[in-house]
Parts: C-alpha cells; sequence; structure tokens
C-alpha cells in the first residue's frame, strides 16, 4: 500500500513537471530569442503584448545608460549579461511580476524624489514670504515710466524713482521688477527686471530719488505704452553694506511656484 502511494505521488510529480510553464534560457542569444518566443506563445493573445513591454523593461532596468556613454559602450558586455540574467529561468507570469514590481519601485522612487522637491520648494517660498515682510518695508514712494526725446537720438526710455528705507540695514544696492500695464488690460506692455547700485548706500529712515537710464536698445526702449498705462515697481532684493544678499524673493520664482502647485496636485499633497 506504502509502495504504490509513493508511485501515485511520483506519477503525480512527473505530470506537473511536465505540465510546468515555458521558461527564458538565456544562455545564449539564439537560445534566448527562441525560448522568449514560446513562452510568448503560452500566453493568451491579449496578455502577449503586456509581456514584451515586460521583457524590455527588465532588460533596460540592467542598462546604466550614463555609464555606458561615459565608458564609450566599453560596458556593454557586462550590461548584456547582466540583462540575460534577469530573464533567464523565468516563466512568463515571472517576467510580469518583476516587471510589475519594477515599475512599483521607480513609482515610489519617483514619489520620494517628488516629495522632497516639494519640501525643498516649500522652504523657499517660506524664506521668500519671510524676505518679503522687510522688503515691503523698503518702500516705493513714487514710480514714473517716460520716454524723453533725444536729438538725433531717438528717445530714451527714463525710470524716475523715489525710495524710503524703512528696514534696519543699511541698503547698497536695490533690486526691482517693473511693469507697465493699463488698468483695463490682462497683459502688460512690458514687464521687466532692473537695478541701481546706491552711491554711499541708504542708510535706515533715509529716502531718496533717483533718474535711471536703460538702455535704449532692451526692452524698455521698445516700450509704445497708451497714455493710461501705469507703472509699478516691487522690490524683490536687497543688497547690504558689504554686497551680501539681506532679503530676496527671487529665489522662489513664478516657474518654483508653477511646479510646486503641479507636483502637489499631482502627488495629492496639501
Amino acid at each position: 500500500m506504502k509502495v504504490y502511494a509513493l508511485l501515485m505521488l511520483v506519477l503525480a510529480a512527473m505530470a506537473i513537471t511536465g505540465c510546468s510553464d515555458p521558461t527564458i534560457d538565456a544562455s545564449s542569444e539564439a537560445k534566448m530569442k527562441e525560448s522568449v518566443a514560446k513562452v510568448r506563445e503560452s500566453l493568451p493573445e491579449a496578455k502577449r503584448s503586456d509581456f514584451d513591454q515586460a521583457v524590455q523593461l527588465i532588460a533596460f532596468s540592467q542598462v546604466d545608460m550614463k555609464s555606458l556613454f561615459a565608458n564609450g559602450g566599453a560596458d556593454a558586455g557586462d550590461m548584456e549579461g547582466k540583462m540575460r540574467d534577469a530573464l533567464n529561468g523565468k516563466t512568463a507570469e515571472q517576467v510580469l511580476a518583476q516587471a510589475e514590481q519594477i515599475q512599483a519601485d521607480r513609482k515610489a522612487r519617483e514619489k520620494e524624489q517628488a516629495l522632497a522637491e516639494i519640501r525643498e520648494l516649500v522652504a523657499k517660498r517660506e524664506k521668500a514670504e519671510q524676505a518679503k515682510q522687510q522688503l515691503d518695508k523698503f518702500q516705493v514712494v513714487r514710480s514714473r515710466f517716460t520716454m524723453r526725446e533725444r536729438q538725433y537720438l531717438g528717445e530714451q526710455p527714463i525710470i524716475e524713482l523715489t525710495v524710503k528705507n524703512g528696514t534696519d540695514r543699511a541698503i547698497s544696492r536695490a533690486y526691482f521688477s517693473g511693469t507697465i500695464a493699463s488698468p483695463d488690460r490682462s497683459v502688460p506692455w512690458h514687464k521687466d527686471q532692473f537695478n541701481y547700485s546706491i552711491p554711499g548706500g541708504l542708510e535706515p529712515g533715509e529716502e531718496a530719488s533717483w533718474t535711471l537710464a536703460p538702455n535704449s536698445y532692451s526692452g524698455w526702449g521698445k516700450v509704445d505704452a497708451p497714455a493710461d498705462a501705469v507703472f509699478t515697481v516691487m522690490v524683490e532684493k536687497l543688497d547690504g553694506p558689504d554686497g551680501e544678499v539681506l532679503y530676496s524673493t527671487r529665489d522662489f520664482s513664478e516657474r518654483d511656484r508653477n511646479r510646486l502647485t503641479e507636483l502637489k496636485k499631482q502627488y495629492d499633497v496639501d
């Protein structure tokens, strides 16, 4: 009776072995091509496209393109061996499962990197917001933009500013953004940045008026705004007595703001 039971167990094991799923033989290029085709054919038609993509994903996951180009292709043989090893002995389901795991790991890494970038951008935004509180103390009391006619030389753009230093630090250079826009138009006529190195600096509480003459060949020289256009100036950065940056909102740009919004939406972060 025991012999009969053992015989049935052996026969069952042989039957299972005989019906096992085909595997990829990557011992040579020819065998790999042939076995991949057989493994592919063992799948239902609907799964074959997924299998093709999975094979490519697993193979290319073993390729370090940066290293490959850096060494002029010297590592190509090693990488080919890694590609074969990654597929060797695997059934179709194992290939699909491994590809799924690679994708999951990749998405996890992407999310981790995105969350790190979000934290970095939030820190930059908070720093810019703190800087703006100080920049607001450096007041633009008056701002005017005009085009002054010059004999034989055409028009010269002129920026007139009156500012007051309400901070508790001496300022050696101030950086601004200027916008020329009409009240009933959503798109400005011109928007650009400019800066001014202050002779002798501007001490706390001091007020000064400047007349600046931007390059007439720059965008300022091409401004053709109507009479109702208003020139608005914002303070974006201030340097201290030794030229060191005291406060700046320029480190958190509009691009950074859009990027932060996009990442938060993509990864559902408040």
